[in-house]
């Protein structure tokens, strides 16, 4: 069991590292402040759920691959990079008013408690495909890892929800933020433009530095 000092430690760094600039964070902005908060929450879920996976991996050694195979791990960023790209063609080619990456639809993978579907999924893929998560999970955690303190697979899982939870109110944050600059872009059409123009390059930028990455 994860002692409240270890807890309390590893929560106030998870909160550095959630608000530190990155591929996460800045994919929640853009929706956000393209689309309105509830687009950046959609997001956050999941990368969140993302972020179970990636949890999972450490706990039960899964994520130990990527560290040993190069191959793994290549063929993984080639994904995640692939993917990022596919969001940037979303951006590019939106129609006026979308946000991007959800290329102008109305609203046809909702629920209904307003959540957007293909957001959520997009959160969830940009998150599982990226390789430098599982290796900075397997890195990260470990690190608050304690003898004596129950079995480390258990160490691992409570130390992953805790990270998850931290995220989710950290990016919500950000989300609610951004999503009150949203409705000062919606009346702007120019605006809007401008701002899946910027999430294209966003996400080009992110997608080169994800394939170059080295383990």
């Amino acid at each position: 069991m994860v002692s409240i000092d270890t807890a309390l430690q590893f929560v106030a760094v998870s909160a550095v590292l959630a608000l530190a600039p990155g591929p996460d964070n800045m994919f929640v902005l853009m929706q956000s402040a393209a689309g309105g908060a509830r687009k950046g929450i959609a997001v956050t879920l999941g990368l969140c759920t993302g972020l179970v996976v990636h949890t999972a991996a450490v706990a039960f050694g899964v994520a130990a691959i990527f560290q040993a195979s190069a191959a793994a791990f290549t063929a993984l960023k080639i994904a995640g990079a692939a993917y990022l790209l596919y969001l940037a063609y979303g951006a590019f080619t939106s129609g006026m008013g979308a946000s991007p990456g959800n290329e102008g639809t109305a609203h046809p993978d909702k629920d209904t408690i307003g959540l957007d579907k293909g957001l959520y999924q997009r959160g969830i893929l940009m998150n599982v495909t990226n390789p430098k998560v599982a290796l900075f999970f397997l890195a990260f955690l470990s690190q608050f890892v304690k003898d004596g303190a129950g079995p480390a697979p258990l160490q691992i899982l409570q130390l992953g929800a805790l990270f998850m939870i931290t995220t989710l109110v950290i990016f919500s944050l950000v989300a609610y933020t951004a999503g009150r600059l949203s409705r000062w872009l919606q009346r702007s059409p120019k605006a809007v433009r401008n701002m899946n123009r910027i999430a294209g390059v966003v996400f080009i930028g992110l997608a080169a530095r994800l394939i170059t990455a080295q383990r």
